[in-house]
């Protein structure tokens, strides 16, 4: 099973970190170029344990779902979410917040496993690993971009 293990310094507050990794409008925006929306659960605003949340986003030619629940959370330290509906054969994603002296180390997990079982295998080597990667990336760079600025205080004080 693919694990992809991501460390990213964002030069922030632990809880700003934290609830910006979690809201709902912020994950939509840093994935736009795939049009990824909320379309069933928590849709806006921040998620908590136990919610679920049905995103609908243009992945490899095809608009696709994936449902997941909140099934852990300890404010601000870490939060996981795990598929319960989708296109993985299984799928859960570790977020970690470590408080440094400049800010925070964000630590992600992300679990996977592809159904198809060896032909799944060989296009996780071949592209998808890379591909997720760069989802997760992009992500947190976002999620950097927002703490870094004020552009947070929109996000966050309403």
């Amino acid at each position: 099973m693919p694990t992809i293990h991501l460390t990213t310094f964002i030069a922030a507050p632990t809880n700003v970190v934290f609830d910006l990794t979690r809201h709902v409008g912020l994950h939509k925006m840093s994935m736009a170029s795939h049009k990824e929306e909320a379309v069933a659960g928590t849709r806006f605003g921040l998620i908590e344990k136990e919610d679920t949340i049905t995103w609908r986003a243009r992945h490899f030619f095809k608009t696709r779902l994936l449902r997941v629940r909140i099934t852990e959370m300890k404010k601000p330290e870490m939060f996981t979410d795990e598929q319960s509906q989708g296109d993985f054969k299984m799928m859960k994603h570790e977020h970690y917040f470590k408080p440094c002296d400049n800010g925070t180390i964000l630590i992600d997990l992300f679990h996977y496993e592809s159904p198809y079982g060896v032909l799944g295998e060989w296009f996780n080597n071949l592209y998808l690993t890379k591909y997720l990667r760069r989802l997760l990336e992009h992500r947190n760079s976002t999620i950097k971009e927002y703490a870094e600025s004020d552009k947070w205080k929109k996000l966050l004080i309403q």
